[in-house]
């Protein structure tokens, strides 16, 4: 069973990886119209051996390319050799699930420095006092 290294820690189950190939859109020629160039990886994240909170990082990461069956499907036609295709879907692949493994900081409820309080209503009280003289002139 071998394994796609994430990180120094973390790797994916070659055998969770199905890969099909499919005809490419773009340039190419008569060459695109006859090669299965394009690429389309499919990784059943359940299998692939990655830890449950990275799993389900990597679920909100994929967005609409994870489906209701927990299959992340990834496209690449961007070359027109299968090869380089492969490799390219691997590689987004893996900076996904790299991505998915750094646990997010828990963010710290901070409270206004009374410096920073006292900033903020000096600057209303000057705009305040512009705004008060725009009225009418009053000729005494």
């Amino acid at each position: 069973m071998p394994l796609i290294p994430v990180t120094a820690r973390l790797a994916i189950d070659d055998a969770a990886i199905e890969w099909r190939y499919t005809r490419a859109s773009g340039p190419g020629g008569q060459h695109v119209n006859t090669t299965d160039s394009a690429v389309l990886l499919r990784l059943d994240v359940a299998a692939s051996g990655l830890p449950e909170a990275v799993q389900a990082r990597l679920a909100v990461l994929a967005g609409g390319r994870m489906g209701q069956d927990g299959v992340l499907t990834l496209r690449a036609e961007n070359s027109r050799s299968q090869e380089m295709n492969r490799r390219e879907a691997l590689d987004r692949l893996v900076a996904m699930a790299a991505e998915a493994a750094v646990v997010p900081k828990k963010r710290r409820a901070t409270r206004p420095t009374l410096a920073s309080k006292a900033r903020r209503v000096e600057g209303k009280k000057g705009r305040a006092a512009v705004k008060a003289g725009r009225g009418r002139v009053k000729v005494d």
